[in-house]
């Protein structure tokens, strides 16, 4: 029996594990959570992983956050850039001290001539110069660049030529508040429009954010970085981008209950008409007479005291912003359609769509019900 075979012999008698026997348990367990289907995903025909159905089309469609990848603003180009040094960083570290270790391994590993402990040798001072001055410098480099990466995605060098758009982002439990201070009277919510910029007419998009609650974060993965919304401090944020297009988002903050639900949706519109848009959002609300027993509903019942509709006498402030609600395409902060259905289905019970949110369940008839959705309806 040779020497290898007594060896393992002699460890398995004495019910000690072979050396291999730890690396092949870890490799099963690799292969075995690569094989999975992560929260019910399936692969699609592309290959990519398809969420699971939610409450409704609005919410597996924004549940597809956009890749961190594909950025279309410089804060985000920002983040994309230092991710990518970062792991070329890293990635030399781990092939230079991998590649080290591999060739020791297999340099200086114990052969049958070999006879008693090998040569010790201390002392070498090249050696220890090389592995304390190159990781102060690789931490010095990173260092800088993460600096430099954060100031430029928190406050941008404005030029002479930019537009800027001021908007200001309150976080609620679970929905978002917009208001523009440049368009006085424009507030709405969930869904934040903003226009395009031109080679020759940058416009900027300056965002203020704040809580009126909890700690939240605003995050659209293609526009800029993650961001806190502290209750009593104020975070500022930027982006820009000559992409017009649709733009998703996440609260990357844990803040309660519906904190999944709290989705992000970015509009970009080419200025004319972003400037359209605004112009409209900002005018009070025209009531249409036939919807009257609809606004009868709405004001007497406790919608009211929780929102505000301009135009009318309902000035609540707990709860969105409904003026111009026909002209978002989604309700409860983005987890459903905004159709006649689901909204008569929100009215009915917000719990169904929405567990634990802030809005209970009225107990409305469903005449009560029909004449809202009919009044809600007609607000574009």
């Amino acid at each position: 029996m040779s020497w290898k075979s007594r060896q393992c012999a002699i460890s398995v008698s004495r019910g000690e594990r072979p050396w291999w026997a730890g690396w092949l348990c870890v490799g099963l367990v690799v292969v075995a959570l690569a094989g999975r289907r992560v929260d019910g995903a399936e692969t699609g025909d592309n290959g990519e992983l398809t969420p699971p159905a939610r409450q409704g089309s609005a919410r597996q469609d924004s549940t597809q956050i956009n890749s961190v990848f594909d950025t279309v603003s410089p804060p985000a180009d920002s983040i994309r850039d230092l991710f990518y040094l970062v792991t070329a960083i890293t990635g030399v570290i781990l092939l230079l001290v991998g590649g080290m270790l591999i060739y020791c391994i297999i340099r200086f590993r114990q052969r049958k001539s070999d006879r008693g402990e090998p040569p010790q040798l201390y002392g070498s001072q090249p050696i220890e110069l090389a592995w304390t001055v190159a990781p102060l410098l690789t931490v010095f480099v990173l260092l800088m660049v993460v600096i430099r990466t954060v100031a430029d995605t928190r406050r941008p060098e404005i030029k002479k030529d930019a537009e800027p758009v001021r908007v200001r982002v309150i976080g609620h439990r679970w929905w978002w508040e917009y208001q523009y201070p440049d368009y006085p009277g424009l507030t709405t919510a969930n869904e934040l429009h903003v226009p395009g910029s031109a080679k020759d007419r940058p416009r900027p998009v300056h965002l203020e954010l704040e809580s009126a609650d909890v700690v939240h974060s605003y995050w659209v993965p293609r526009l800029a970085g993650k961001t806190d919304l502290i209750p009593g401090h104020k975070n500022m944020m930027w982006f820009q981008t000559e992409q017009e297009g649709v733009y998703r988002g996440q609260c990357a903050e844990y803040c309660g209950t519906q904190h999944a639900n709290m989705l992000i949706r970015v509009v970009v519109d080419s200025p004319d008409t972003f400037k359209t848009w605004a112009a409209h959002q900002a005018a009070p609300q025209q009531v249409d007479p036939q919807f009257a027993a609809g606004l009868k509903v709405f004001m007497e019942r406790t919608c009211v005291n929780c929102h505000a509709i301009r135009g009318t006498e309902a000035k609540g402030t707990v709860g969105p912003d409904l003026t111009h609600l026909a002209t978002r395409k989604t309700l409860a902060a983005g987890a459903i359609d905004n159709t006649p259905e689901k909204l008569a289905g929100w009215l009915r019970d917000p719990q169904t769509d929405k567990p634990g949110c802030d809005m209970p369940s009225l107990r409305l008839t469903e005449k009560e019900i029909q004449d809202l959705v009919g009044f809600l309806g007609s607000l574009d």
